[in-house]
């Protein structure tokens, strides 16, 4: 499973990239505002700063509704960085853009993914990735790890060359059960990717290596 951080900040995209399993990166508008990225150039600009740290997918986030509105500004971002994955959201008019970039080579990620049935069409449209929000139908009493088995089999089903990314991954248990269900790629916070690496009989059977190396070495 490909591993993308979810985030607009500098600091965590170097720090993930560091641990050298970083295959991409997500944003958003909300992720942008968040660090007090403002402004259409300094946005663009940032996009580029985040493509230039990870060699790989960078999703970046169409802000028009309309068709016409989507593929001019989808064409401006995919000419930012070879890198670039136009994001685009799951509208019917998004779904016309997402076939206009597929016949173009370009490729996108449809966002907003909350059924199967939107997962299948954006796949038909020839989306490269389809973003089901996994945190966010868990908050609402839904099972978005159901979504994300349905749309596997559904994928599998008919040789779809389109991507899972499970979005609104909140913790490190939401990306072992997305490996479980073969969801292709997971996208979330840093502090969920670095929980992985944690287990409380590691710390504590490091700290008795060490503690036997220092009496060996006394």
């Amino acid at each position: 499973m490909k591993f993308f951080i979810d985030t607009a900040n500098i600091d965590d995209i170097t720090e993930a990239n560091a641990l050298g399993i970083l295959d991409g990166v997500t944003t958003n508008p909300s992720l942008m505002a968040k660090e007090g990225i403002t402004g259409q150039q300094n946005i663009l600009n940032h996009y580029i700063d985040i493509c230039n740290i990870v060699d790989g997918p960078v999703s970046a986030e169409v802000i028009a509704t309309d068709f016409e509105g989507m593929v001019s500004e989808g064409e401006h971002l995919s000419g930012l960085h070879k890198n670039i994955v136009v994001k685009v959201p799951m509208t019917l008019e998004g779904i016309k853009a997402i076939k206009h970039f597929s016949s173009k080579g370009i490729k996108t990620n449809c966002t907003l993914i909350f059924s199967a049935g939107q997962a299948l069409i954006a796949a038909k449209a020839g989306a490269s990735y389809v973003s089901p929000f996994l945190g966010r139908l868990d908050d609402i009493s839904s099972n978005g790890l159901d979504l994300i088995a349905q749309i596997r089999l559904i994928y599998d089903n008919y040789a779809y060359d389109t991507e899972i990314l499970a979005a609104s991954v909140r913790h490190p248990m939401h990306i072992i059960h997305c490996a479980e269900i073969g969801s292709d790629v997971m996208t979330g916070p840093l502090k969920a990717i670095k929980a992985l690496a944690n287990h409380p009989l590691t710390t504590s059977g490091l700290e008795q290596f060490l503690a036997d190396h220092a009496k060996g070495n006394s």
